[in-house]
């Protein structure tokens, strides 16, 4: 604050050398011995003129120089303390969106939430710095009006009668520039989707000859991004207008006041320069104080998003008293379980398995039986909405989120891998794992030569999702990650749909020494490669229709007879 005063103080005296110029000097040259010259009450008789026109010009590169530099400082000390905002909001808002259950993710797009997070994000650093100059101006028109005042009161009382108009212009449009910004945000979020997933999918849009559907998407998207900027910037303009005329009324009304006081003998040629001056210095911040609120209630609109996930409840929370997983020996419970992502629609009912440590349990059941959503209930990537889920004898919500993962491995149906290298990804569960560590997973997951094959073996880019790979050597690095965490429960879920059967035969080998000793729970279509594990739960809309082992189920000739037979006839 105290820069900024002294900031101001300077600006407020860069006017002065002029008006002593045109007051002072220029009459002395025109008539020596006539002008008596003094400043600040300092007889100046002793110095030629040449000699004071230096001193007062050299007097106008210094005071600007003070000025600019002392501006220039809180300048980027507001630009530091912006730019951290920024960088806080950011990493808050990233950190949030992945601490958020899955049911929040699945209700809205990735594009979205990218957006908030990379976009709607920057907003805080506008937010700081208008408030910065909008104290800043405000000290600026204080300090301006009182030496207008000290001047001539009725110029200084009527250069305030904009600031009413100016009041009523900025409640006029504010509200309108702020929807329109929200408005301009969800559109770009739009065109963001869209263009993620054209990109993402481009071997199948070009497959089907899709390119042109595509293309069409996009501007329709894009387009409606145009007209919502068209509409905001309509606004802006005519709001900048309305601005405009009313300065420009009030300075001549200014100057029609001032004129007839030098005119009156009541003010010098050099003062209504210097008053004219100081008028400029109380309506360009004046001004700009104006648009500066237009502009922050279009960074409110950003700001807004950002908060709107921020301030969303997690549903899945840890309980305040949550202890930490250390270790566990794996057995599992779902005792009257019933789930689902909408009150009114439930996907799960009345489930009750139970499954002892070490045991494999596979879960089968048509298209929408709700197999993944059981096995999701595990993790806590959901919680139940009635009944609950057991481990060891104790409900899963005693312990935290992150403990109770970390004794869990998860190979899904299409492995998900970062656009980094192998090494890093079949590490992503343990990063402080050794090479040595890492390289025995991969040899146990039959890892290990496909990889030394490429040209930079572990340190070889794996390429977006993994698209430098094929589907199978994909699957082996998912295997060797679950290799290497070594954790006593195993999730599979669909672990082998996607691979022919030969690679099938080859992953399923891998797998069953991923599952020994391990609590394992699979989920999959392929009834001929869990027939004969320890337990077999049929699922059927949302319920647990049979369950036992795989002879003993076909013998009974229910629903899992049907699927046995229907696999075995190829049908």
């Amino acid at each position: 604050m105290l820069l900024t005063l002294v900031a101001n103080a300077f600006n407020l005296l860069r006017p002065w050398p002029l008006a002593f110029i045109v007051d002072k000097l220029l009459p002395a040259s025109a008539s020596p011995g006539a002008h008596s010259l003094s400043i600040w009450g300092h007889d100046l008789g002793a110095w030629s003129l040449p000699t004071i026109l230096a001193i007062v010009c050299g007097l106008m590169v210094l005071l600007h120089i003070l000025a600019g530099g002392i501006s220039y400082f809180t300048s980027i000390m507001t630009l530091r303390v912006s730019l951290h905002s920024l960088l806080r909001l950011r990493t808050e808002l990233y950190a949030y969106l992945h601490s958020l259950p899955l049911k929040f993710h699945d209700e809205r797009r990735s594009a979205d939430s990218s957006f908030r997070v990379a976009y709607d994000s920057q907003s805080i650093q506008s937010v700081y710095s208008k408030w910065f100059f909008i104290f800043q101006s405000t000290i600026t028109l204080v300090a301006t009006f009182a030496t207008m005042w000290a001047f001539d009161w009725q110029i200084a009382l009527l250069s305030l009668l904009v600031v009413p108009f100016m009041m009523m212009a900025i409640f006029l449009y504010g509200k309108r520039i702020r929807e329109q910004s929200t408005d301009i945000a969800e559109h770009e979020s739009a065109v963001l989707m869209v263009a993620q997933e054209g990109l993402s999918s481009v071997k199948m849009v070009q497959a089907f000859g899709r390119e042109e559907h595509e293309v069409g998407q996009f501007k329709e998207r894009a387009h409606g991004s145009l007209e919502a900027n068209l509409r905001l910037n309509a606004t802006s303009m005519k709001s900048a207008l309305l601005v405009g005329s009313l300065v420009a009324a009030s300075s001549a009304a200014m100057f029609y006041v001032g004129a007839r006081h030098v005119m009156e003998g009541r003010l010098t040629i050099g003062q209504i320069w210097y008053l004219s001056t100081l008028l400029m210095m109380l309506y360009q911040p004046l001004e700009a104080l104006t648009h500066i609120a237009w502009a922050l209630q279009g960074a409110a609109a950003g700001v807004q998003r950002c908060f709107e996930v921020l301030d969303r409840a997690n549903d899945v929370p840890d309980a305040p008293d949550a202890k930490e997983l250390t270790e566990t020996r794996g057995d599992i419970v779902l005792e009257n379980v019933a789930f689902g992502y909408t009150a009114d629609r439930l996907i799960l009912q009345k489930v009750n398995v139970r499954i002892e440590s070490g045991q494999t349990v596979a879960f089968v059941g048509g298209t929408g039986a709700g197999k993944s959503t059981m096995l999701a209930l595990v993790p806590r990537f959901y919680d139940p909405t009635a009944g609950r889920v057991l481990l060891d004898g104790c409900d899963l919500r005693e312990f935290t989120k992150k403990s109770l993962r970390n004794q869990i491995s998860i190979v899904l149906q299409d492995t998900l891998l970062f656009s980094t290298t192998v090494r890093e990804n079949i590490a992503y569960g343990r990063p402080g794992a050794t090479e040595e560590e890492i390289i025995e997973a991969a040899k146990r997951a039959q890892a290990h030569d496909f990889i030394m094959a490429m040209p930079d073996g572990y340190r070889a880019q794996v390429g977006e999702r993994g698209g430098h790979l094929s589907v199978g050597q994909r699957q082996r690095l998912g295997i060797a990650r679950a290799f290497l965490k070594n954790a006593p429960i195993l999730i599979l879920d669909e672990p082998t749909s996607a691979l022919d059967p030969t690679t099938e035969a080859a992953i399923m080998q891998t797998l069953e020494q991923l599952m020994h000793g391990r609590t394992t729970l699979i989920i999959t279509h392929r009834i001929a490669t869990v027939h004969r594990v320890d337990k077999i739960v049929v699922l059927g809309d949302g319920t647990v229709l049979e369950e036992g082992k795989g002879p003993e189920l076909v013998t009974r000739g229910g629903r899992y007879a049907q699927l046995y037979r229907s696999a075995n006839l190829g049908t």
